[in-house]
């Protein structure tokens, strides 16, 4: 008779439960029951529906990344003169290749040390750094443009925009 007790306490603990999870009002157990499974019903279809919405943002996502892959964008060099010796270099254009390594060499060639550098190759590769003569050489923002230009041009001919 005590095991009957307990099992009737045990499931009237757990329908109290359920009713609980599930915010039921009912207080039979079949109205609980039924309540727990249009719950849980509700779950699996809000489930789905942000499965849904997922796979939507993942769609726009990969077609945003593939049109920027096919996108192209204009070479634009920018070499400005700060003292006798010092330069500003700002480079933009399309993501691939070794065009940082380029870069570096062209300024090695022309006798120029990097003396801060900023590089970001998320989706273009773009470039902001300041060099400095070594030599205390009269290098012309023309030459440095040139030598820009080639050393881009050695990873892959694009359009120019020379600023």
């Amino acid at each position: 008779m005590a095991k009957k007790v307990q099992r009737r306490a045990a499931s009237r603990r757990k329908l109290q439960l359920l009713r609980t999870l599930t915010n039921s009002k009912s207080v039979r157990r079949r109205s609980i029951i039924l309540n727990v499974l249009l719950h849980f019903h509700k779950l699996k279809v809000k489930l789905e529906e942000i499965q849904r919405e997922y796979q939507n943002l993942m769609a726009i996502r990969n077609e945003y990344f593939s049109l920027l892959k096919h996108i192209q964008i204009p070479k634009e060099v920018k070499v400005e003169k700060l003292g006798e010796d010092q330069f500003v270099v700002k480079v933009r254009c399309n993501r691939g290749g070794d065009k940082l390594v380029s870069i570096v060499e062209a300024f090695e060639e022309l006798g120029l040390n990097v003396v801060r550098a900023r590089v970001c190759c998320n989706h273009i590769f773009a470039m902001e750094a300041i060099v400095v003569a070594q030599d205390q050489q009269t290098t012309k923002t023309k030459d440095v443009t040139q030598a820009i230009l080639k050393a881009i041009d050695k990873q892959g001919g694009e359009r120019i925009l020379v600023t």
